[in-house]
């Protein structure tokens, strides 16, 4: 699928980031999921303190625009890279990108950045139901490792810890 050419990809924080991808992460999962407050406070206290404490030697964000409005974003954490391993994280799209290939843009580089900084795993969280995502994780190498029952998300899901190990081969 050929790139859109009004979508614009920045890799870092731009202004209203973080309520952006907090409303789009707050609203999808509150249609869908039936998540309430608990999980968009989350969304918004965790994706803040990782652009406070954010270094662009280990970590990565990208941004997908539309006429300068975030409309979806991916991030690595790569905090606790050497040992637990990178954590992919705040993957989200808007309806106006949804289905267009830019879930698989932003995974690739994603995955790529993790690559370039050698680092031996990436990890992340996600609950049993987002088969979409679960395809396009897949697709990149991702395998689940492990699920249980929890409620970390506000509400109770069957967690899923998919992990994938990056080469550059």
């Amino acid at each position: 699928m050929a790139p859109d050419p009004t979508v614009t990809v920045t890799r870092g924080y731009l202004p209203g980031a973080i309520g952006r991808i907090t409303e789009l992460h707050g609203t999808y999962y509150a249609e869908q999921w039936g998540f309430d407050l608990f999980f968009e406070a989350k969304v918004a206290t965790e994706l803040s303190a990782f652009l406070r404490a954010y270094d662009a030697k280990r970590d990565a964000i990208w941004l997908a625009t539309v006429a300068g409005r975030v409309e979806g974003g991916l991030a690595i954490d790569g905090t606790h890279a050497a040992d637990k391993g990178a954590h992919l994280r705040w993957f989200i799209l808007s309806d106006a990108l949804r289905g267009k290939g830019m879930g698989r843009q932003l995974i690739h580089r994603a995955v790529e950045f993790c690559v370039e900084k050698a680092y031996p795993k990436i990890f992340l969280w996600t609950f049993e139901g987002l088969d979409a995502a679960r395809h396009l994780y897949e697709s990149v190498g991702f395998s689940l490792a492990c699920q249980q029952k929890g409620s970390g998300w506000g509400t109770p899901v069957n967690e899923q810890l998919f992990e994938c190990r990056p080469s550059a081969g």
